[in-house]
């Protein structure tokens, strides 16, 4: 008999490809259920109801998401190159551990379904991320382009190129991971 933490992980894998894959609203519990192979009526014992599912797991990811990039910047700040290294380090752990999640984030971060709490751990990312832009600008290293403008660039381009991973239109190499490193920091700082 699996024991209760392996049946939840199971739920939490299989509502992160459904959901991922899919979308919430076409996303059903016995989808889940099927995916997870477990009964529709175990999925219950630990989530209300779907929306407190999503939200659950859209917390983990980002929570896990916000650690992976804080990790490895020191308090008393690198240089900005060292620091978006270290960003995009913990963006490289983040998706080879949770490969669709990242994905699943941005798809679901302004759903209706969200509560409070979930719309502040995103926010929480956000703003950790736009601090690390705006102080880069003060310093003229980051470009004078809108914050909402250089998240797109930072994380639309690292996405598009895990998605082509994922799907074996590219290789995952050291070469690959530099290559794009340098081109995400030319593309966001202003260079000399």
């Amino acid at each position: 008999m699996e024991s209760t933490p392996t049946k939840q992980k199971a739920i939490f894998s299989a509502s992160l490809l459904l959901f991922a894959e899919r979308g919430f609203d076409a996303t059903t519990m016995p989808m889940i259920a099927e995916n997870a192979k477990v009964g529709a009526g175990t999925i219950y014992r630990y989530f209300k109801n779907k929306e407190s599912l999503v939200n659950e797991l859209f917390q983990q990811h980002v929570n896990e998401f916000l650690q992976c990039i804080e990790s490895g910047l020191a308090n008393e700040r690198d240089g900005y190159r060292d620091g978006f290294h270290h960003i995009f380090e913990g963006m490289v752990t983040f998706t080879k551990n949770h490969p669709r999640a990242l994905g699943f984030i941005k798809t679901h971060s302004q759903g209706a379904f969200l509560t409070e709490e979930s719309r502040l751990a995103y926010q929480k990312l956000v703003e950790f991320v736009c601090t690390f832009f705006r102080e880069g600008q003060k310093q003229g290293v980051i470009r004078n382009l809108p914050e909402n403008a250089l998240i797109a660039i930072l994380f639309g381009s690292f996405m598009e190129v895990y998605e082509m991973i994922e799907n074996n239109y590219l290789s995952l190499t050291d070469e690959l991971l530099t290559g794009v490193e340098e081109s995400l920091w030319a593309a966001l700082s202003r260079q000399s």
